[in-house]
C-alpha cells in the first residue's frame, strides 16, 4: 500500500479511537443499568415478601434506636395497646386508593403495655367526612396489624407542618410525638391494615407499594446509542475511504 493510499486510513485512527471510547462508555452504562435492574427486582421481591407475610411481633423498645429503615420498612407486624384519644391529621391531596378527593391520614399514638408508644396511621378520612367522630379511636385494648414505615421525607414542595393548629403534611412520628409530649415514642410509624369494611373510617390499608423500575429501558437506551454510534462512525469511515480511493482523488491538481 502506497503512502498516498494509506493516508485515508491514518486519518481514521483518531476518530476511531474516539468512537471506541464513546461506545465503551455507553456499553458500560448499559451494563450498570442491568446491575441496577437486578438490584431493584431483588428489592421489590424482598418488600413484597415482607408486606404479605404473616404479622410478626413488633421489635422491642430497646432495639428501636438501632433499627435502620432498610431493615424494617414494610415489615408486617402486630402490636397491642390502647389508643390515645388525640390524633394528628396528615393532609393528602387525594385518596391513596384514588377513589376520593383530598382528605387526611389519621395518625394516633398507640400506648403499649410497657408505656412506650407507636404512632399508628389508622387510615384515610375524606375531607368531607373529617371530624371528631371520624378520628375517634376504639376504646380499650386493641391489637393492630400493619406495615412498619420510616418517617416520610419532605421535598421542596411540601408545606411546613403547623403543630400549633394540629395540621401536618408528612408522616413524621418524631415531630408528632414531640408535639403530643410522648417521650418514649418509636422512630417509625405503622400503617394499619384494611379492616375489611369499606364504610369504616378511617379506612386502613393506605400503603401504596409501587417502585419505578425503568432500568431495563435505560439499559436498552444506552446499548442502542452504542449501536447507533458504531453505525454512524462506520458510515462516515466508509465514505471517507471511498473518497480517498477514487482515481485521482488524492492527486494534486495538474497545471497544463
Amino acid at each position: 500500500m502506497t503512502a498516498r493510499a494509506s493516508a485515508p486510513l491514518r486519518g481514521l485512527i483518531f476518530p476511531a479511537l474516539l468512537a471506541l471510547a464513546g461506545m465503551a462508555v455507553l456499553v458500560s452504562l448499559g451494563i450498570w443499568q442491568l446491575h441496577r435492574l437486578a438490584w431493584k427486582e431483588a428489592l421489590i421481591a424482598q418488600i413484597e415478601a415482607r408486606a404479605h407475610a404473616s404479622p410478626v411481633p413488633l421489635p422491642p423498645e430497646r432495639d428501636w434506636r438501632d433499627l435502620k429503615p432498610q431493615d424494617y420498612e414494610y415489615r408486617h407486624v402486630a402490636l397491642t395497646g390502647r389508643f390515645d384519644d388525640r390524633a394528628a391529621p396528615v393532609f393528602r391531596g387525594s385518596d391513596p386508593d384514588g377513589g376520593e378527593g383530598p382528605g387526611y391520614l389519621v395518625l394516633t399514638p398507640l400506648i403499649l403495655p410497657d408505656g412506650s408508644a407507636v404512632i399508628v396511621n389508622r387510615g384515610f378520612v375524606p375531607d368531607a367526612a373529617k371530624g371528631a367522630a371520624s378520628y375517634s379511636p376504639p376504646a380499650g385494648e386493641v391489637t393492630v396489624t400493619g406495615l412498619m414505615r420510616e418517617p416520610e421525607p419532605r421535598n421542596l414542595f411540601t408545606p411546613a407542618d403547623q403543630p400549633g393548629k394540629n395540621l401536618w403534611f408528612t408522616r413524621d412520628p418524631g415531630a408528632i410525638a414531640a408535639q403530643l409530649g410522648l417521650s418514649r415514642a418509636a422512630p417509625f410509624s405503622v400503617d394499619a391494615d384494611f379492616s375489611g369494611d369499606p364504610r369504616a373510617l378511617p379506612r386502613g390499608g393506605t400503603t401504596v407499594i409501587a417502585f419505578p423500575n425503568n432500568h431495563l429501558g435505560y439499559a436498552l437506551t444506552w446499548f442502542g446509542l452504542a449501536v447507533a454510534l458504531a453505525g454512524v462512525f462506520g458510515a462516515w469511515a466508509w465514505t471517507r475511504l471511498r473518497q480517498g480511493a477514487a482515481p485521482g482523488a488524492l492527486d494534486p491538481p495538474r497545471m497544463w
